[in-house]
């Protein structure tokens, strides 16, 4: 089964990073205030970025390596590439 890892921004601008086997459950239970804790007093949220996995062991190394980035190091993440003209 299939694991995504993946970004949301918060009401407040803040950004979460979190896995799981059902991304869009997940969200939703996010912008419903029924989601981790940091988000719970943040919502709603916007789905920013996400990664599949193929296990959940992968995803949440991908998990744990993202964390680690700095704020702007994961907004350059979030922020769509433009292509050349």
């Amino acid at each position: 089964m299939p694991w995504f890892v993946y970004i949301v921004r918060c009401r407040d601008g803040t950004l979460y990073t979190g896995a799981t086997n059902d991304l869009a459950r997940r969200v939703a239970a996010h912008s419903a205030g029924k989601g981790a804790r940091y988000t719970r007093s943040r919502a709603p949220v916007v789905l920013v970025w996400s990664r599949r996995k193929r296990d959940k062991p992968s995803a949440l190394r991908e998990e744990y390596r993202v964390k680690q980035l700095s704020r702007a190091e994961k907004l350059v993440l979030v922020t769509p590439k433009r292509r050349g003209r």
